[in-house]
């Protein structure tokens, strides 16, 4: 029961919702289950599937066994099926260059009437329900994924706690700065689609495609089932969509309605993280549907031609030989999917996909029993996409796992080795690559012997011990009794005596019955003619010479074979690497425009896109709301895969020989190119219009409610502003800060009245300002001790080394020598009345007061960021990791601020940063070891951690793109990643699967936060005793490696 309060009271805390996300849970687990099954058996029948799951509750195992005994008498395909390819013209998305995989279940039988009754029952079903709704299998799975998106928006827009999920209230946030590409919300695991819209706007054919397209007049006249009256809308939508992406002036859109028409399409409530190449595939499908109407509208009579098939489909030849029988087949495709495991490069990936099975016998006159086929591209499509399949799944763990392999990519790519026309000119190629391969594998392994040498588990390189034997051979004996090395001095004297005047006299009596010592050094002492280090006991010279003479040729012998092997080795690679250099194979060339990346696990990630620019000439990375300039090498480190969890997922590549692809359009008339809303035909220009009148207004509102809300309720005036001083020059009672201030000016005020001759109240202030001024201006110069900041003492500090005005600097001087605290006699009053006085007589043009408040508010801001500072180290050192974490969030994040405008503003970033990463990472280590305990309070308490701490921060380690923030990130979600493959309960399941989108989301849009905490009031005196002993503490702890 008490366990089970402590769960109901951290839900109120945290899970306000838990009910909505209970039923989230149970759906992602249940549709994640008929995947895996789906997967395992190969079996697609979804009825059969929950049956498999019902009759084993739940158990991955017994359901396959359930499947695999339900299905013993269905034969696997024939295998002229599989060499055989289809001639369904419709079908533009066949699995082509796919290897067989070896974890595939046996589920075979004899009995082939049941095979044929069964093709015919799936058919016919398929046929009946394509029929009833014009929805295929595979498009129901999407709707589940996007009736997902949509249900977690809106679960998140009715959270009534401060979200962090939420846009920024000020609308200037949110608004477009320049030119600067749109980027598009994420409303809920949609980053698949962000990414694919992004890729596929980026090409302005497809943008201008998609902006003209108009739909057919006659459409409401005829009569179309389900599927197609959803085009018209979607097309609608996206042409909405990317009218704003074009014109809008808000930095981000939301794509929300685009994502309603697919959800709508579709009635499922079981969700998933899309999968890209799935959505790029069905996205590519719908367009196609949508254009062909149109076209087949206009071109009454003639054969239309459809826009999308003639930018995104290709067409290859199937030249293959089935049990010595040859054949051929054009087919034609749309995404071509490339297997990563096993290859390093793309090129290695291809090679693969064109070839499969045994292909001798295609070269060969003799027919064979021999089957294999290879694909020759006869037509490429403008847009090259490959899908890189990244993910297998593991039979052992019942679950999918990504494969992060490194996969290398070019920015060129030319595909003249893989074209029809160049068939036999590669086939000559290929044979003398692998005749080139197979001498360097035998090379290789030649080499391996030098390098490796040795019988044993541990070899070395020949050279190497070679080298070895001969200095073992010529090093000389050095024997050295150990009795040498004892530190006669450490005896007692009487020992000493003792051994100086030989053996004692014993009686023999007493000699007889001598009782032995255990005396440990002399009873285990070496034999005293060891050498010091290894050495030949006996050689002669003669011997020595021979050998030596031996061991050095061989050396040179075995060092001259190695650099041969490996000059051969290199010639080799090269000559590879150079084979398909010559102009002859580089006619076919095509640029990379955009790869998209995943980051993640199988069942969790995230999706962003890599785009470049021709116009900017760099690459520009789409996360989401945040569009960013990258870099080729940041595209690597995130895309090639090997190194983080990242890697890229999709490739698009575009012929660089067909430039209007990326053209901007030119006007006609002008001949000037098309920009911004001129690119937009008059319906869509109407409605990003409107949507821009709707922001500016947005942002009108919140102009006036910030300048309402800010406004004094006492207008601010000259003469006003000297009698209401700085809170930190005077603090409302005399006590601590103000006591300090007063007595530092009446210091100064004294040593004035000494030195002065003169000893009128204006001369008095002129010379105390002066020698007050020199004091602090010294203070400004100083080195400071560690645990020391002078700037924390006086405002006149912090002014001088940020080289404020002179002008401030004097203005701030007379309003502390105008405090009316100062002592009451005469001298002080006088000069405090004179001071007043020069404050009043001060001109608007002479001094800018509202610069003059700038000054002043940075101050204050500093010293509360020092606050922020000093109280969340402390709550590090006592290990109160969830607290300081807010005041070590907000001290860094306003100390950016002040150091955006002088290096003296603030305090050390570094410092600030490091123990903001550190103290996320001490959180992530306490979640994951409460996860880890697999209590069901203790794992609420851990996720409610990540989730509510740790998870929010992240965008703020990401934005700045730092090397050790990354880092960090990378461990905190490795760590949590790691638990994708270990055995642990559904409940665990379900939460695990549940967190890790959020965790993997690499968006840098800063989100909102709770309020700042509430600090306390600290003198001047205070705040320097509590940082100086804050950085005392953090020095002694560096000190003791802590």
């Amino acid at each position: 029961m008490k366990n089970k309060r402590k769960i109901v009271q951290y839900f109120l805390i945290f899970f306000p919702k838990k009910k909505e996300r209970n039923i989230f849970q149970s759906l992602f687990h249940q549709q994640t289950l008929l995947n895996q099954l789906r997967e395992v058996t190969g079996t697609t029948d979804v009825q059969l599937l929950q049956q498999a799951l019902q009759v084993s509750n739940g158990d991955l195992g017994e359901a396959v066994a359930f499947l695999t005994e339900k299905n013993a008498k269905v034969p696997q395909q024939d295998e002229a099926t599989y060499y055989q390819t289809s001639q369904v013209a419709s079908d533009r998305y066949i699995s082509v260059g796919s290897q067989a995989d070896t974890n595939v279940i046996d589920l075979t039988g004899d009995d082939k009437d049941d095979l044929q009754r069964a093709i015919a029952l799936s058919l016919e079903e398929s046929s009946r329900a394509f029929r009833e709704t014009g929805i295929t299998d595979e498009e129901q799975a999407i709707s589940r994924v996007l009736e997902a998106s949509i249900a977690e928006n809106k679960a998140s827009l009715k959270r009534t706690h401060t979200e962090v999920w939420s846009d920024s209230p000020n609308p200037h946030d949110r608004k477009r700065i320049d030119n600067c590409p749109v980027g598009l919300k994420n409303v809920g695991n949609t980053c698949w689609f962000s990414a694919v819209i992004q890729s596929l706007f980026n090409l302005l054919e497809f943008q201008r495609l998609v902006l003209n397209y108009s739909p057919p007049a006659r459409v409401h006249d005829l009569p179309r089932n389900q599927k197609e009256h959803r085009n018209l809308p979607f097309m609608q939508e996206l042409r909405n969509l990317f009218s704003l992406m074009v014109g809008s002036k808000r930095k981000y859109v939301d794509p929300s309605r685009a994502v309603e028409i697919l959800k709508d399409a579709f009635k499922s409530s079981e969700s998933q993280q899309q999968d890209v190449s799935e959505f790029t595939h069905k996205l590519l499908d719908w367009l196609e549907d949508a254009f062909q109407m149109k076209a087949e509208e206009d071109r009454e009579g003639e054969k239309p031609k459809n826009p999308m098939v003639e930018l995104f489909y290709g067409r290859f030849l199937a030249v293959g030989v089935l049990e010595g029988k040859k054949f051929e087949n054009t087919e034609m495709f749309g995404q071509y999917p490339l297997q990563v495991n096993g290859f390093k490069d793309l090129h290695e990936c291809l090679e693969a996909a064109m070839i499969e099975g045994e292909i001798e016998s295609l070269h060969s006159a003799e027919n064979s029993a021999r089957s294999g086929q290879e694909h020759w591209f006869t037509e490429l499509p403008p847009v090259l996409t490959f899908e890189l399949s990244r993910f297998e799944f593991n039979q052992a763990l019942g679950r999918p796992e990504k494969i992060h392999n490194k996969l290398e990519f070019p920015s060129m790519l030319y595909m003249d080795r893989y074209m029809d026309r160049n068939r036999e000119v590669t086939r000559i190629k290929r044979e003398e690559i692998r005749r080139l391969k197979e001498h360097l594998t035998l090379l290789q392994q030649r080499l391996e012997r030098y390098l490796s040498y040795g019988s044993g588990p541990k070899r070395f390189p020949l050279a190497d011990v070679l080298q070895y034997a001969m200095e073992f051979a010529s090093s000389k004996p050095v024997c050295t009794s150990p009795v040498e090395d004892i530190d006669t001095s450490s005896l007692s004297p009487s020992e000493s005596s003792g051994q100086a005047s030989g053996p004692p006299t014993v009686p023999p009596v007493a000699q007889s019955h001598r009782v032995p010592l255990h005396k440990p050094f002399t009873q285990s002492r070496l034999p005293p003619d060891l050498p010091m280090h290894p050495a030949p006991r006996h050689i002669t010279e003669e011997e020595l010479r021979v050998l030596e003479s031996c061991l050095h040729r061989w050396r040179s012998e075995v060092e001259n074979d190695t650099r041969d092997l490996q000059g051969s080795i290199t010639r080799i690679h090269r000559t590879v690497e150079v084979m398909y250099a010559d102009k002859s194979m580089m006619q076919v060339p095509y640029r990379l425009h955009a790869v998209l990346v995943h980051e993640g696990q199988a069942n969790a990630g995230h999706y962003w896109a890599y785009i470049y620019d021709p116009h900017q000439r760099c690459w520009m990375k789409y996360n989401d709301i945040s569009v960013t300039k990258s870099s080729w090498e940041e595209l690597v480190r995130d895309s090639f895969g090997g190194y983080r969890n990242a890697s890229a997922y999709c490739l698009m590549y575009i012929n660089d020989k067909k430039p209007f692809l990326i053209e901007e359009e030119f006007d006609k008339e002008t001949g000037q190119i098309l920009s911004g809303m001129d690119k937009l035909p008059p319906d869509l220009k109407q409605y990003v219009k409107e949507d821009n009148e709707m922001f500016d207004k947005e942002i009108e509102e919140w102009d006036v409610l910030t300048s309402t809300s800010s406004s004094s309720p006492q207008p601010m005036s000259i003469e006003s502003t000297p009698q209401q001083d700085p809170e930190y020059m005077e603090q409302p009672s005399p006590t601590h800060d103000s006591k300090r201030l007063q007595e530092d000016t009446e210091r100064a005020i004294s040593r004035a009245t000494a030195e002065q001759e003169e000893r009128s109240p204006e001369a008095l202030l002129n010379a105390a300002i002066k020698l007050e001024y020199s004091r602090l201006l010294r203070l400004a110069q100083d080195d400071a001790a560690p645990g020391i900041d002078f700037r924390l003492q006086h405002i006149i500090v912090y002014l001088i080394q940020n080289q404020a005005p002179k002008k401030i600097l004097e203005r701030t001087l007379l309003t502390q020598f105008a405090d009316r605290n100062l002592a009451f006699d005469e001298r002080c009053k006088s000069i405090m009345n004179v001071a007043r006085s020069k404050l009043d007589l001060i001109k608007p043009e002479e001094v800018n007061i509202d610069e003059y408040e700038m000054w002043h508010q940075d101050y204050r801001n500093f010293r509360e960021t020092t606050i922020f500072m000093i109280t969340g180290l402390e709550l590090f050192q006592k290990n109160n990791f969830v607290e300081a974490l807010m005041y070590l969030i907000y001290a860094y994040q306003y100390n950016k601020e002040l150091l955006l405008k002088g290096l003296y503003r603030g305090h050390n970033e570094e410092l600030l940063g490091h123990y903001r990463r550190q103290c996320l990472l001490k959180l992530n280590e306490q979640a994951a070891a409460m996860f880890e305990s697999t209590e069901e309070v203790e794992v609420t308490i851990g996720l409610g951690i990540m989730n509510e701490l740790v998870v929010p921060c992240i965008p703020l380690l990401l934005v700045h793109d730092t090397e050790r923030d990354l880092l960090a990130v990378e461990d905190m979600r490795n760590r949590w990643c790691s638990y994708l493959g270990q055995e642990m309960e559904a409940n665990l399941q379900e939460k695990l699967t549940d967190f890790l989108p959020k965790l993997l989301d690499c968006s840098t849009e800063i989100k909102s936060f709770h309020d700042p905490p509430k600090l306390p009031t600290y003198s001047t005196l205070e705040l320097c005793e509590r940082f100086s002993r804050t950085v005392a503490a953090l020095n002694k702890r560096h000190a003791e490696g802590r």
